[in-house]
C-alpha cells in the first residue's frame, strides 16, 4: 500500500492561493509589505519540502509524482523567492519572471491532464492547474500596472477560483483518504537479533 500525500499538497495549495488572491487584493498597492513574507515563506516551504520528496521518492503511482510533484516544487520556490522579497523590501519583478514560466507549466499540465483524462475528476484537476498557472502569469502584469485596481481585482479571482477548485478537491481527497487509510498500520520496525555470544 502506498502513503499518498497529495492532500497535504492540496491544502497547502488552497492556502498559499487565499494568501495571494488578498495580496493581490489588499496588500499589493501597500508601501510596507513585510507582514506578507511570513505566509508566503510557510507556503513555500512545505509545497517545496513535499514536493522534492515526491520528485524524488516516486511514492504515488503513474505520473502524478511528476504533476504534483514537479508543480509544488515550482509552486514552492515562487512563494519561497516572493517571502524573500517581500520581507527584504525587495521588487517582486524578478520573481515574476520564474512565476510566469511555472505557470505556463501549470497551464500546460493542466491542459494534460484533461486531454489524458488522468484523474477520477479530469476537467476538474485540470482546470484547477490551469487556474493557477493563470493566476501566476498574471503576476508579473499586475506588478507593471499596480495602479490597476481592475486588473488586481481579476487576478484576485482567477486566483480564488483556482483555491476553490483546490479547496474541493483537497475535501474529497480527505474524506476519501479517511476511508482508504482507516485499517492502515504503519509497519514496525524489526531489530535485529542479538549476536550470540562468544565461545
Amino acid at each position: 500500500m502506498f502513503i499518498d500525500y497529495v492532500t497535504l499538497l492540496l491544502a497547502n495549495m488552497t492556502a498559499g492561493l487565499l494568501v495571494l488572491a488578498w495580496f493581490y487584493a489588499r496588500g499589493l498597492g501597500k508601501e510596507d509589505t513585510r507582514s506578507w513574507a511570513p505566509p508566503f515563506a510557510v507556503t513555500g516551504l512545505i509545497a517545496m519540502a513535499a514536493g522534492l520528496h515526491m520528485c524524488w521518492t516516486w511514492p504515488v503511482p503513474g505520473p502524478y509524482n511528476s504533476l504534483y510533484g514537479e508543480m509544488s516544487v515550482l509552486f514552492g520556490a515562487v512563494y519561497l523567492a516572493a517571502a524573500l522579497a517581500l520581507g527584504a523590501g525587495w521588487s517582486l519583478r524578478p520573481t515574476s519572471i520564474y512565476a510566469f514560466v511555472a505557470g505556463l507549466a501549470a497551464i500546460l499540465l493542466g491542459a494534460r491532464i484533461i486531454h489524458l483524462d488522468l484523474t477520477q475528476m479530469s476537467l476538474l484537476s485540470g482546470l484547477g492547474f490551469i487556474l493557477t498557472g493563470v493566476g501566476g502569469v498574471l503576476l508579473g502584469f499586475v506588478l507593471c500596472v499596480r495602479q490597476s485596481a481592475t486588473l488586481r481585482t481579476l487576478a484576485a479571482v482567477v486566483v480564488l477560483a483556482a483555491a476553490a477548485v483546490w479547496a474541493l478537491t483537497a475535501g474529497m481527497a480527505y474524506w476519501m483518504h479517511a476511508e482508504s487509510f482507516k485499517a492502515y498500520n504503519a509497519p514496525t520496525p524489526t531489530t535485529a537479533p542479538a549476536p550470540a555470544a562468544a565461545q
